[in-house]
């Protein structure tokens, strides 16, 4: 659909993140400000809603973290579920479509683009590389109206722990649950690391990971994150080159969780320099 149809070029091109705890901070809130600003056309606005502005540079919003009344978040979950305070029918001073982006991924073209996409009042999500057969969302990077997601938080409210077994992630209770049902970005435009960027065995020990022309935004989910693909390491207690890489198949605390010696073997990446070139201030 083209951009006079959908959001005018004068309308600021609003772009959010979240922040709680030590795990990212403001390193990552910078380095993503920075990527955004490079790779967006003006005007736009960047707000981060979080629990410690301390460090973080002047040009971002901060706004406070969204109340979530909830008696207790949910546990041995592996979505993430804070994402749950976003989803209200305020969120702080905004108002209209917001673009949610995740604090570790990487910005390697305009992004302009996912405003031009839909209607202003769609829910536009990522689609999931890694269950292609049940279209499923994802939210690491994904567009909503504000206000449009209050009925998930509502139901989430009621009983997260039941709603984070029953969906497990929070990108399915999303996907499943939004009024209307979701709208998806191109698949092309938004990569994962280990599955679209990473070369298979034995051509990684050789080459380094690629950047397919198509990528505007890459994702590192499953504990890959961009500084690890810089060093070359497929995880954080990952070998940075490959003679410590085959030292570590014989030690099975230094593979990954349940990584037999050959799927250890497959798990080498050579140092990415793209992502450096891309991921900074």
């Amino acid at each position: 659909m083209a951009l006079n149809e959908t959001f005018s070029s004068k309308t600021v091109k609003q772009v959010i993140c979240i922040n709680w705890g030590t795990k990212f901070g403001p390193p990552f809130i910078n380095r993503l400000y920075a990527m955004v600003a490079r790779n967006i056309t003006p005007p736009f606005s960047f707000t981060c809603f979080t629990d410690n502005r301390d460090g973080i540079r002047r040009e971002v919003l901060c706004e406070e973290l969204p109340p979530l009344e909830v008696p207790k978040m949910p546990e041995n979950s592996p979505g993430i579920w804070n994402k749950a305070r976003l989803w209200g029918e305020t969120l702080g001073s905004l108002s209209g479509p917001v673009l949610f982006l995740d604090l570790d991924l990487v910005i390697v073209a305009s992004i302009d683009p996912f405003f031009e996409t839909g209607s202003p009042e769609d829910v536009v999500m990522t689609r999931n590389q890694t269950t292609p057969f049940e279209k499923l969302g994802q939210t690491s990077l994904f567009r909503f109206p504000v206000g449009k997601l209050a009925p998930l938080q509502e139901l989430f409210k009621q009983d997260p722990q039941a709603i984070a077994n029953e969906y497990r992630f929070e990108q399915r209770f999303v996907t499943r649950n939004v009024p209307d049902g979701p709208k998806f970005f191109p698949r092309e435009w938004v990569l994962h690391f280990r599955q679209d960027c990473r070369r298979t065995w034995p051509i990684n020990y050789i080459l380094s990971p690629r950047l397919p022309e198509s990528a505007k935004v890459v994702i590192f989910p499953r504990g890959l994150r961009p500084e690890h693909a810089i060093n070359g390491q497929y995880h954080k207690r990952g070998a940075s080159n490959l003679a410590d890489h085959l030292m570590a198949s014989f030690d099975k605390s230094r593979r990954m969780k349940n990584d037999s010696v050959f799927a250890h073997l497959r798990h080498f990446i050579r140092p990415a320099d793209w992502v450096a070139d891309h991921w900074k201030e």
